[in-house]
């Protein structure tokens, strides 16, 4: 039985704290960022195939789709912010840096 809790209305600096901790009581603290990377891939490839069900793309009719978008986003999610934690990264100042750098780009269709 897990003891982990994530408080209501959690901010991003939240949500780090806990994978960190998932991490810790899963034991998965040894994953190296190899291993990381491949299981973020594993979850994005997993998502395409979510989301193809939801587009007129071709599927194999014999697969389980079970799959669920929200399911496939969160497990990417959780990777990323793993991965953040691996190189002890702020992911909301990064964001915050990131947004306005893209700020001050031109963007065109």
């Amino acid at each position: 039985m897990s003891n982990l809790h994530l408080k209501a209305n959690p901010t991003l600096p939240d949500y780090q704290k806990y994978v960190s901790e998932m991490i810790l009581e899963r034991g998965f603290q040894d994953e190296s960022i190899s291993e990381l990377l491949m299981l973020l891939m594993e979850e994005c490839g997993e998502l395409a195939r979510a989301c193809r069900k939801h587009t007129s793309a071709k599927t194999d009719a014999a697969r389980d789709n079970k799959e669920k978008i929200d399911h496939e986003l969160a497990d990417i999610l959780m990777y990323t912010l793993a991965i953040s934690n691996h190189f002890n990264l702020d992911l909301e100042k990064a964001f915050r840096e990131k947004e306005e750098i893209n700020k001050q780009r031109a963007w065109t269709n």
